[in-house]
């Protein structure tokens, strides 16, 4: 079975929990991102930990945004990276994303929320990085167990319920990680984090109906993260659910213009649903940003063979 992976999964809570970690440098490349965290009012963020992981070096480092809420990761390598983001008082993110290591990357704009009534304590500090260690080690069962006894101590800390539905989605026990999500959502109705997790789930089930339920609790004109729409988008795409896939791209492209991930995802989506005169547009859009890269390889070939179809006069899908 396919997996869908919770966008913004936040699973490392409540404050800046990881110290400057000394990794190898296996991350090194000639790629470079740039990215701005904000609060829920647009405010630019100081000082909120920006944590990347490389996967593909099993490697990474940890900076930090400057007064005007801006990070930069210069000279890594492409591939898939997991960021993290972090700041004391507001509720963290997790998110993934693919480095173009030879053209231009979109700019990540992320938005934290402002965590109300939670006193964080150093005993509550230690053991959420005690918890958050065991899910990087896939150790579930023992980092829900660490979480549970968080929220025992500190009942305003409902948030963590958000990290136990993470874990529980990880081994695959959907309808326990929805329990869990629920839970959030009972003290904060509109967690997005929550809501998109519950979708996934159901998608996960095979429960196409309920997903496209749970996912149109999140206004749609009110996601302004190109991120977070990317991510959803990837999820209807996984499923074969196209259209859907063709709606969370167009308004990620829409609100980031070189945001080549969302395009090229794009392409492919138009392709699926026989809409080869569409993805060829994309494709030849993608090639503006990006001209060098293996990927764009792949694009030059898509183009070529639409241009054929084009010709003959023939319209079809590719099975992906």
């Amino acid at each position: 079975m396919k997996k869908v992976f919770s966008s913004l999964v936040g699973v490392f809570l409540l404050t800046a929990l990881f110290a400057h970690l000394s990794f190898a440098q296996g991350y090194q490349g000639k790629g470079k991102i740039r990215g701005y965290v904000y609060d829920e009012n647009g405010r630019p963020l100081e000082k909120v930990k920006v944590k990347l992981f490389c996967l593909k070096a099993a490697s990474g480092f940890t900076t930090e945004t400057d007064k005007n809420g801006e990070w930069r990761a210069l000279w890594i390598r492409g591939g898939q990276w997991n960021l993290d983001f972090e700041k004391v008082g507001y509720e963290p993110k997790k998110i993934s994303l693919e480095v173009n290591e030879w053209g231009k990357n979109p700019d990540i704009v992320i938005k934290l929320r402002k965590i109300e009534g939670l006193i964080v304590t150093d005993e509550i500090k230690e053991a959420l990085e005690k918890g958050n260690q065991l899910f990087d080690e896939k150790r579930y069962e023992e980092a829900i167990k660490v979480f549970e006894e968080i929220i025992q101590r500190e009942p305003e800390a409902f948030i963590i319920y958000l990290n136990i539905g993470h874990c529980y989605f990880q081994m695959e026990r959907y309808e326990q990680a929805i329990e869990n999500y629920q839970k959030v959502l009972a003290r904060q109705g509109d967690n997005k984090n929550a809501l998109i997790g519950i979708g996934n789930a159901y998608l996960n089930m095979g429960k196409k109906e309920e997903a496209l339920a749970w996912y149109s609790k999140i206004k749609f004109e009110d996601i302004d993260d190109p991120i977070v729409l990317y991510n959803m988008g990837n999820s209807f795409y996984e499923h074969s659910m196209y259209e859907e896939s063709v709606k969370y791209y167009e308004r990620a492209i829409k609100l980031q213009n070189d945001f080549l991930e969302a395009r090229y995802r794009l392409g492919l989506a138009y392709i699926a649903l026989g809409k080869n005169e569409a993805a060829l547009q994309e494709f030849e859009t993608y090639l503006k940003y990006d001209s060098e890269s293996e990927r764009a390889g792949q694009v030059r070939g898509f183009i070529e063979y639409l241009k054929k179809k084009e010709m003959k006069g023939k319209l079809s899908s590719i099975d992906f």
